[in-house]
């Protein structure tokens, strides 16, 4: 197989071009720009383009699938090029179909907890030696590429429902048929992407029905948006394994869940984890998995990167960091960490970084989120307003929308820097969300300072 990547320094993008060039396809790829570490990763496997920029010339006849990244736009020369020799172009998603054609696709969607449930199916898979492919959006301790592609006889993929590629509006997760499907549930986000709550439910309603035929929907009945969009779109040929918080225990900030009478304790916890375990149970049972061989191999399950990522501790002091943005994760990551240390002083820091988190229409969907906390913070920059051509969110519209008494808005990064280290942190827990970069603070070196005080 020859295979050419257009916009091969994608995240992922690259990571499956490594992956299908040890599986020993002849693999090129262009970009008009890669960074780390992307550019290292590529260099390592022999596949950093030579040049950087779109290079048509190496778009050939002989070349057996063109695959298209979400940073190339519509009118790059190498596409057109592809289009004028009749070549096949693929989107990442149909690509990763392709390949799996004769496996047995688990597909995790939802509107959060995808990358955390899918790490977890793959964390059990591995532990109990089981020979698998996959593919997670996120750093997971144990593998060293977040795609693989062998001749596995099951894949394991997070399917989002954004959309495939520049050409292919339609969202990924649709692409990708699933034999077991997850849906953790469903919370509307990303305005930009989904300007009304039917377009976007109308997503789920077709992920629906791409289950394969006698496939298994396992969903989370909790969610009762998800409960009544599943009961409103039955399908008689496929099964139903409703899950929710499984049977639990807490000690000392510690968990110990139970799963068909076999239990164990466990290194993550709060609501949110649990319901993803339950979810992870279920997909696995699927594969012949026990109860048992199940709880032992998540017990040592530390979580996939920065999705409530411990980042530094003392016998006083948790410093935890969340890919959290949407209003409903922002809500589960915040009562998770209360629900486990109630007597401890929880500080959240949030950063608004998505199109939907700086958009003042969206604002009221964030009320209430923060309740939980002792003391909030919101911060935004007026960088990331400027780099995504957004007008100025009013600090006022921010209070409005969460509706939190005390809560302090920020948006200049030398004050929320200030205000950070203005605080005791002692018989405290500070939780980091954002899915950006707190304009270039060093939260990580933050966190060891304060937690390596005696």
């Amino acid at each position: 197989m020859k295979v050419h990547f257009i916009s091969i320094g994608g995240s992922v993008m690259h990571q499956l071009a490594i992956a299908l060039k040890r599986k020993g396809y002849l693999v090129t790829g262009t970009d008009d720009e890669i960074f780390e570490p992307a550019k290292t990763n590529l260099a390592n496997e022999g596949l950093l383009p030579q040049q950087i920029g779109w290079q048509p010339d190496l778009i050939t006849a002989d070349i057996d699938a063109v695959i298209l990244g979400m940073h190339a736009k519509a009118d790059n020369p190498e596409i057109e090029k592809a289009r004028e020799l009749g070549l096949q172009i693929y989107s990442f998603p149909e690509y990763i179909y392709k390949e799996s054609l004769h496996k047995k696709r688990i597909v995790v969607g939802g509107s959060h907890g995808k990358t955390t449930t899918t790490s977890m199916i793959m964390h059990v898979l591995r532990n109990l030696q089981q020979d698998f492919d996959y593919l997670v959006g996120a750093r997971l301790e144990g593998f060293d590429q977040s795609v693989n592609i062998t001749d596995a006889p099951v894949i394991v993929c997070e399917g989002d429902e954004y959309p495939a590629s520049v050409i292919e509006k339609r969202p990924k997760f649709h692409f990708l048929f699933p034999h077991v499907a997850i849906l953790t549930g469903i919370a509307w986000d990303h305005i930009n992407v989904f300007p009304t709550f039917d377009f976007y439910l109308e997503q789920f309603v077709i992920f629906i029905h791409k289950i394969e035929q006698n496939g298994l929907l396992i969903y989370n009945e909790s969610d009762h948006v998800l409960k009544e969009l599943v009961e409103n779109n039955w399908r008689e040929d496929i099964r139903y394994q409703p899950y929710s918080v499984p049977e639990h225990s807490i000690d000392e900030g510690k968990t110990t869940v139970t799963i068909d009478h076999a239990r164990s304790g466990l290194k993550v916890f709060g609501n949110h984890n649990l319901m993803n375990l339950n979810a992870a149970y279920y997909a696995c049972k699927e594969l012949g998995i026990t109860a048992a061989d199940f709880v032992k191999a998540i017990a040592n399950f530390t979580g996939a990167a920065k999705r409530l990522e411990l980042m530094g501790s003392n016998a006083s002091t948790n410093v935890y960091r969340d890919f959290a943005h949407a209003p409903s994760k922002v809500k589960a990551t915040i009562e998770a960490v209360k629900q486990q240390y109630p007597d401890r002083k929880l500080v959240a820091v949030l950063e608004l970084h998505t199109f939907s988190s700086l958009n003042e229409d969206f604002m009221g969907e964030y009320k209430g989120a923060m309740n939980k906390a002792d003391a909030a913070i919101v911060f935004y920059s007026t960088h990331a307003l400027e780099l995504k051509r957004m007008p100025h969110l009013p600090k006022e519209k921010v209070l409005q929308g969460f509706a939190k008494e005390g809560l302090l808005v920020m948006n200049d990064k030398a004050e929320l820097w200030q205000w950070l280290q203005e605080q005791d942190f002692g018989n405290s827990n500070l939780v980091l969300m954002s899915s950006g970069n707190y304009d270039g603070l060093d939260m990580v070196g933050f966190a060891k300072a304060i937690t390596e005080k005696a």
